[in-house]
């Protein structure tokens, strides 16, 4: 019986951290959308054991300017509507690939070169992929 009760509240956890991302997924996709940004991907990584996180979001962007305005129109947006900041970001300073990690979400805003360099879609293929251009 205690085992039951276990399994239920663990179901209800991963339910609330799943309403949770798909809030977020939902606003991150969304501000990258209002700057313009292209090719914008998730990859549901949650059946991968190897996975450092449940979600990636790849887009790109055409130059410096637009990946930080990207970038810092989702921080905002998150902070508005989700009420939460990236645990971790890097790549402002270079503005080639700016990475934003919420923990479970990991978005990568990416020129378009440095997204055909690293080939993140081929590294995680196992990964279900969905398109979210307008």
């Amino acid at each position: 019986m205690e085992q039951l009760a276990l399994l239920a509240k663990r179901k209800r956890t991963s339910a609330a951290r799943l309403t949770k991302s798909s809030k977020i997924i939902k606003t991150i996709i969304a501000a990258i959308q209002d700057k313009k940004g292209e090719n914008i991907i998730s990859l549901d990584l949650r059946k991968i054991n190897e996975a450092v996180a449940d979600f990636f979001i790849i887009c790109e962007a055409g130059n410096q300017p637009q990946i930080r305005a990207i970038a810092e129109n989702v921080e905002r947006k998150v902070k508005e509507k989700c009420e939460e900041n990236p645990w971790h970001q890097e790549g402002f300073n270079t503005a080639q690939w700016v990475l934003l990690d919420y923990v479970n979400v990991v978005v990568h805003v990416m020129t378009p070169d440095t997204r055909k360099f690293y080939k993140l879609e081929e590294m995680w293929s196992d990964a279900v992929l969905g398109e979210h251009d307008e």
